[in-house]
């Protein structure tokens, strides 16, 4: 480590003027969603964009649904989460079955509104849980966490996703990373994440920061991509060096802080770990751990 630097700073004062500046703008993830689609909403609540096709699905096949003045609004009936829940994956598994929906994943995400705070308040209910890839599938906001693994000098341990990943094969992405499964909490979605993808059994949970939130928005293959990423950093001894566990990484790298902005310029990163990058570094100049209980897991 730099004299008195922690390793973020490090990575941060060996990038050039012009590579900070890029960096920086990579915060900047909001795209507009392309022209031909609505934004939907649940008993008034706005949940999501979809395309016209996928609205005119959810108006033929979704008990309650309409198009009023350039909006789909959904009207579930339900007296709780649990039906209107089991009404939206009634929905998608027709999807599915017609070819319509691709990647299923038989695992649940649940739905709630923005969460721009650190930490993010899960405590209350979703208001609803579906099929992982059906968030994509109607423009639903997921969460995943990030997690950055800095090396004293500011060197970044990075990973390479497998060939075989659905989203982003082959491409150089965080230290890990991963949905926050429905009923998970984020802190147990990081820890898990990091002995699966990286073979890292944290003996003390308390060496992974929060760096707060970045919300991503893109239109992508399977439809609009909306996420909440809940980005942590990791400071790693050097002789910690990640090993994949569960097959979804072919090779970690550790590169130079130079190394890692040229690669993500090139388009060799997703575009998640470039922003949620971005967010870690900004959080720490923005000296984001005297306004909050430290950044610790949750």
């Amino acid at each position: 480590m730099r004299q008195g630097l922690c390793p973020e700073q490090a990575f941060w004062s060996r990038l050039s003027g012009p590579q900070q500046a890029w960096l920086a703008s990579q915060r900047q993830a909001q795209h507009a969603p392309p022209a031909g689609g609505l934004l939907w909403s649940c008993d008034g609540i706005d949940i999501g964009w979809v395309s016209h096709d996928r609205a005119q699905d959810m108006v033929a096949l979704l008990p309650g649904c309409t198009i009023v003045q350039g909006r789909l609004h959904w009207q579930s009936g339900a007296d709780h989460a649990l039906q209107r829940s089991q009404a939206l994956q009634v929905f998608l598994v027709q999807q599915a079955a017609q070819g319509r929906l691709t990647g299923w994943r038989g695992e649940f995400f649940a739905w709630w509104p923005d969460t721009p705070a650190w930490p993010p308040a899960f405590d209350v209910p979703p208001f609803l849980c579906v099929e992982r890839s059906g968030f994509r599938h109607l423009g639903m906001m997921s969460h995943a966490v990030h997690i950055h693994g800095f090396l004293p000098n500011g060197d970044l341990w990075c990973g390479r996703r497998s060939d075989h990943k659905p989203t982003d094969p082959g491409l150089l992405d965080n230290l890990a990373a991963g949905g926050l499964t429905a009923g998970e909490s984020p802190s147990t979605t990081a820890l898990r994440e990091l002995a699966e993808e990286a073979s890292l059994h944290l003996p003390e949970p308390g060496r992974l920061r929060g760096s707060g939130v970045i919300r991503t928005q893109r239109p992508e293959p399977q439809g609009w991509h909306d996420e909440q990423l809940l980005v942590y950093t990791l400071h790693l001894l050097e002789r910690e060096t990640p090993i994949n566990a569960d097959g979804e990484v072919q090779e970690f790298r550790r590169l130079s802080p130079g190394e890692v902005v040229s690669c993500m310029q090139s388009g060799q990163f997703t575009m998640d770990a470039c922003a949620s990058l971005a967010q870690s570094l900004a959080w720490l100049m923005a000296g984001s751990d005297a306004n909050t209980a430290s950044g610790k897991v949750r």
